[in-house]
C-alpha cells in the first residue's frame, strides 16, 4: 500500500490519508473487501501518532468507505447508496463550481477537467 503524506501540507493528516485511501479505491488499488493495515501498523509505516490513523480510519467508516471488525480490522467496504453519494457529491461539487466561475473558468474547461478526471479512474 502506497500512501503519500506531506507532512508541510496545511491540510490535517488524517484527511491526507483518507483522501489516498479514498484515491486508492477509485484507482482499484484496493478492492470491496480488502483488508488495510492496522492501525499501528500504518502509524509505523508512515512515521505518524495511531490516533492519527484512527482518526482516519473512523472519517472512512463514517463516510461508507469501510467497515471497522475486531478480528479482520479495518476492511474497504462501499457501502454508501447511489442516491445518498449522489446527493453528497453535488453538495461538495456547489462549491467547487464557485470557485471555478469566480476564477474565470469556462464551462468547457469545467467539462473538460471532469472528463479527464473521470477517464482516468474508469481505466484503472
Amino acid at each position: 500500500m502506497l500512501i503519500e503524506i506531506d507532512f508541510n501540507s496545511d491540510e490535517a493528516i488524517y484527511q491526507q490519508l483518507r483522501n489516498q485511501i479514498i484515491l486508492g479505491i477509485a484507482c482499484s488499488q484496493f478492492q470491496e473487501g480488502d483488508n488495510l493495515p492496522s492501525v499501528r501498523e500504518l502509524a509505523e509505516d508512515i512515521g505518524i501518532n495511531m490516533h492519527t490513523v484512527n482518526k482516519a480510519y473512523a472519517v472512512l467508516k463514517q463516510e461508507g468507505y469501510l467497515t471497522l471488525d475486531r478480528r479482520r480490522g479495518a476492511v474497504i467496504s462501499v457501502n454508501e447508496d447511489k442516491y445518498k453519494a449522489s446527493v453528497k457529491l453535488l453538495e461538495e461539487m456547489k462549491m467547487v463550481m464557485a470557485q471555478a466561475v469566480c476564477k474565470g473558468i469556462s464551462r468547457e474547461e469545467i467539462h473538460q477537467m471532469v472528463d479527464q478526471i473521470f477517464d482516468a479512474y474508469k481505466q484503472s
